[in-house]
């Protein structure tokens, strides 16, 4: 590339961070030589996405197994998807996610597949929409009553049923209000090829670069996860991904 390591990958931080491409563009115009365009940080951002995610997808987190799992609409253009996510909570970090064009069994059921390739969880916790049974039946045999099945213990399927106890499924509402956050800073989402690329970026960021609010730790440190390195971990990530290829 023509621009520095430093350089590209501080526009990548910037912008899953909580800059838009246009305010990292102009970001550089302040401060660094050489300029770039937005449309170049936001290839940037993409083209590294792409080759980081393909290296952690193989990579084996030391999980809790305590899951809380939900989906929201995400704005892209003129019209909401649906953004899937779940989060191990002793370690904040984002299992796995789906991005999807509507809600249904079929798509549950996708999302939950990426979830079992990453192991066998002790529960998962979802609200009340009338999909999860059914998708949690087929994908994990759970069953809110029975723990075992052939003698071999259940995943265990918790529900949230807010209209009836009141409560929230607060755990993996924390997480969505972020990524929500993230998107509006985005000015939204435009192209559909482009919007689940962009959506793994504000993942990686969250599992991989930040430290987490609350524990101060970086979700994949405490998922046994460690780079070894405190600066610029997305240049980090993407040497290991490149290394990796070899």
């Amino acid at each position: 590339m023509k621009n520095s390591e430093a350089k590209i990958t501080m526009g990548i931080d910037l912008y899953f961070s909580n800059l838009s491409s246009r305010k990292v563009r102009n970001h550089f115009r302040r401060h660094i030589e050489h300029n770039v365009s937005h449309i170049t940080v936001l290839d940037w951002c993409r083209k590294y996405v792409l080759k980081v995610h393909k290296y952690i997808d193989k990579l084996q987190p030391k999980l809790s197994g305590k899951y809380y799992a939900d989906e929201t609409e995400i704005g892209r253009g003129k019209r909401n998807d649906i953004f899937w996510a779940c989060v191990d909570w002793d370690t904040r970090m984002i299992v796995d996610t789906h991005y999807s064009l509507g809600h249904g069994v079929d798509e549950a059921k996708t999302f939950l597949e990426k979830i079992k390739k990453k192991g066998k969880p002790k529960y998962i916790q979802t609200d009340s929409a009338q999909f999860y049974p059914r998708a949690m039946r087929q994908v994990f045999s759970a069953n809110t009553k029975q723990k075992t099945y052939h003698d071999v213990e259940r995943v265990k399927h918790k529900v949230i049923n807010t209209s009836r106890t009141g409560k929230y499924n607060v755990r993996i509402e924390t997480v969505f209000s972020k990524i929500k956050d993230r998107v509006d800073d985005f000015r939204g989402l435009k192209a559909l090829w482009s919007a689940p690329i962009l959506m793994a970026g504000i993942v990686l960021q969250h599992n991989f670069i930040e430290a987490h609010t609350t524990t101060g730790i970086i979700p994949s440190k405490l998922a046994g996860l460690d780079l070894g390195k405190e600066n610029n971990r997305w240049l980090e990530l993407i040497r290991l991904a490149s290394s990796s290829q070899f």
